[in-house]
Order: C-alpha cells, then sequence, then structure tokens
C-alpha cells in the first residue's frame, strides 16, 4: 500500500517551520502512543507513522531528498540504516513523550538541570512635579539576587560541576510499581533536577545565587505621572542554574506639589489676591512652571474665577501638545487692622450708602435666595 505523505499525515503544510512540526507531531505522539491505548494495533501503527514523518521532515537532509525524490529519496536511507531505523516504538515508554511535549515549558528534559526565570522586582519611586514634567535621570539601589560571580551560577564548588543523580539518573523523574500500576513521580533526591551538587560552592552554598545590592540609572521620560511604570529588562532577580533573569518594574509616584496640582495635562494653583486689587483690577505674579509670569486681573474680580493659561500644563508622555494651567483666583481679606485702617473701611462702607447692594450683586443673590428659601417652609 502506498505511503501516505508525510505533510498530510502531520497535518501541516509543505512550507512548514521546524517548530510546526514539532507540534504536530507532539499531538499525534500524544494521541496515538501505545502507552495510552494498549492492544490497539491501529493507535501503534498510526504511532510509528507519525514518528517515521517527524524522524524524516524534522531531519533538513533528509527533508530536502524527501520534497524532491518523495519517499523513494528517504527508503534507501532507511534500508541503508537497517530494519531498526524505524522500530522499537512499542518499547519507548509514554514519558519520553511527556518529557518531550512539556519539557521546552518547563525546562526539565530528562539530563538536563531546569532553569528558572528569576523574579521580578518592584521599586517605588517618588518624583518631585518638576522631574515628572520635564523627565530626568535618576539612581536607585536595589538588593537583588545576582549570580554567584564565583561558580558561574551552577551552584558547584569551582573546578567542579553538577554530576548526575544516581537515583534517577538524571531524569528527574523515579518510577514506582504499586501492583499492576506504573507511578512516576519527582525525583526526592534532586528534586526533578536530574542533577545534585556533591561539592556545593562555599560562597552561595549552592544555590548559584547571592544577594546583592546594585545601583542603577533610570532614564524618566518627560510627562510621567503618578501610577506610570518603567520596565528594565533583565534587571531583576537572577534566574536559578543559569536561567534568564527577571525585570524590574519602577512605579512611578509624584510627591505633592506646595503650588500646584495635576489633573491629567493640566496644572492647578489657587492664586490668592488682596480685594483692593480685586476690586479695583491690576497686574499680579502668577506662578509656572517655567517661572513667574505677569497676568492681569480685570475690576470686580470674584473669589473662583479662573485664568487659564494656555500650554503652561504638562506634555503628555506620549507626545502631543501640553495642557494648561488653570490659575483659581481667592479673593484675600485684610486682617490685623490698626484702628485707623478699621476707621477707613467703615468710612468706605457708609459711602456704598442705599446702593451697597449694587456693589455686591453675589450678596444681594444670595440674600434673596435664602429669604425665598424661608418663605416657601411657611407654605
Amino acid at each position: 500500500m502506498a505511503k501516505q505523505d508525510y505533510y498530510e499525515l502531520l497535518g501541516v503544510a509543505r512550507n512548514a517551520s521546524e517548530a510546526e512540526l514539532k507540534k504536530a507531531y507532539r499531538r499525534l505522539a500524544m494521541k496515538y502512543h501505545p502507552d495510552r491505548n494498549p492492544d490497539d494495533k491501529t493507535a501503534e501503527e498510526k504511532f510509528k507513522e507519525a514518528k517515521e514523518a517527524y524522524d524524516v521532515l524534522s531531519d533538513a537532509r533528509k527533508r530536502a531528498a524527501y520534497d524532491q525524490f518523495g519517499h523513494a529519496g528517504v527508503d534507501a536511507a532507511a534500508a541503508g540504516a537497517g530494519a531498526g531505523a524505524y522500530s522499537g516504538f512499542r518499547g519507548a515508554n509514554f514519558s519520553d513523550i511527556f518529557d518531550d511535549v512539556f519539557g521546552d515549558i518547563f525546562g526539565t528534559r530528562a539530563g538536563r538541570t531546569p532553569t528558572y526565570r528569576g523574579a521580578d522586582l518592584r521599586y517605588d519611586l517618588d518624583l518631585s512635579l518638576e522631574d515628572a514634567v520635564r523627565g530626568s535621570t535618576v539612581k536607585i539601589r536595589i538588593p537583588t539576587l545576582v549570580g554567584c560571580g564565583v561558580c558561574g551560577g551552577s551552584g558547584a564548588k569551582k573546578g567542579t560541576s553538577p554530576v548526575t543523580c544516581p537515583t534517577c539518573g538524571g531524569d528527574g523523574q523515579v518510577r514506582m510499581q504499586q501492583g499492576f500500576f506504573s507511578i512516576q513521580q519527582t525525583c526526592p533526591r534532586c528534586r526533578g533536577r536530574g542533577s545534585i551538587i556533591a561539592e556545593p560552592c562555599p560562597t552561595c552554598h549552592g544555590r548559584g545565587r547571592v544577594q546583592e545590592s546594585k545601583t542603577l540609572s533610570v532614564k524618566i521620560p518627560a510627562g510621567v505621572d503618578s501610577g506610570d511604570r518603567i520596565r528594565l529588562s533583565g534587571e531583576g532577580e537572577a534566574g536559578e542554574h543559569g536561567g534568564p533573569p527577571g525585570d524590574l518594574y519602577v512605579q512611578v509616584r509624584v510627591k505633592p506639589h506646595p503650588i500646584f496640582a495635576r489633573e491629567g495635562n493640566d496644572l492647578l494653583c489657587e492664586m490668592p489676591i488682596g480685594f483692593i486689587t480685586a476690586a479695583l483690577g491690576g497686574e499680579v505674579e502668577a506662578p509656572t512652571l517655567e517661572g513667574a509670569i505677569q497676568l492681569k486681573v480685570p475690576a470686580g474680580t470674584q473669589t473662583g474665577k479662573l485664568f487659564r493659561l494656555r500650554g503652561k500644563g504638562v506634555r503628555s508622555v506620549q507626545g502631543g501638545e501640553p495642557g494648561d494651567l488653570l490659575c483659581r483666583v481667592v479673593v484675600e481679606t485684610p486682617v490685623d487692622l490698626d484702628d485707623r485702617q478699621k476707621d477707613l473701611l467703615r468710612q468706605f462702607g457708609e459711602s456704598l450708602g442705599e446702593h451697597r447692594a449694587a456693589h455686591s450683586p453675589r450678596e444681594r443673590g444670595w440674600f434673596d435666595s435664602v429669604k425665598k428659601f424661608f418663605e416657601d417652609l411657611k407654605l
């Protein structure tokens, strides 16, 4: 009977990558492995076919021959290798397939010490509003685990190396027989690593990592705000057994400012002015992050009036136009008056006479509202 096309058998395109071939093979191997399908000749045959197809297509030389000549291009090589070239499937252990399928995920291939990515770290950085708006470079010092420089992260004494675990033979797994059942579990001696450290490094005591503090320069982009996070790739804890390091996340927290508050890209501030300036009008100094500017206050300005200074706010970290500065006026009542000043104010009040309400429209409106409120209560 003619053999099925290897690409069709695995369910992949003819230009499939090595990763796609492996994924397809793993799926079929898990499905048809004889250990999962005892006494099922059809499943065993499908397993053999999948293994044969993967063995050919995963080998660049065999794949090229197959692509050019089909099965004839690889049959000769198979024959030359003897009858055992694609035999021995029945004796294969299901744990081997399990390791092949999941080993890349957990880094636990038989005979290899597993590696683990280091933990990510977080650093809370307090910034002044000025540094957050303009951007800056700050130095931070963080405690972390780094790879041991003496043993190179292996955990073994200098001049030695980890040895194969005698309990599991480097598999990281041991098999226990209980009646008709065979149970596989993590090796209790090497804890799944497949190797043990006979002579631990005296510096890191076999851990492969040591505690240190390191100083880093962190570039703060202009426009950051509280809650923003800056990622420093590879600056977290060192991985175990030579694994990749984690990342460091710098969490920004902008400290309260004595003058300004920030809302999005806008800045807000309260600007107290004397009641004389508010009544007669004039110029006052308004603060901005670039320095003071002169602001013209019209006569009759009341508390709560907002002056908007275009473009004097914050430019977002994503760019674009800067926000505005909103100055809210607070009219300040004079304090600590002497007798003469008090007398002058009384004279000023008397000078308003019967037209006093006309000079205080908000006061008159408020009292009218209060009067109406009490009248409505009597109804």
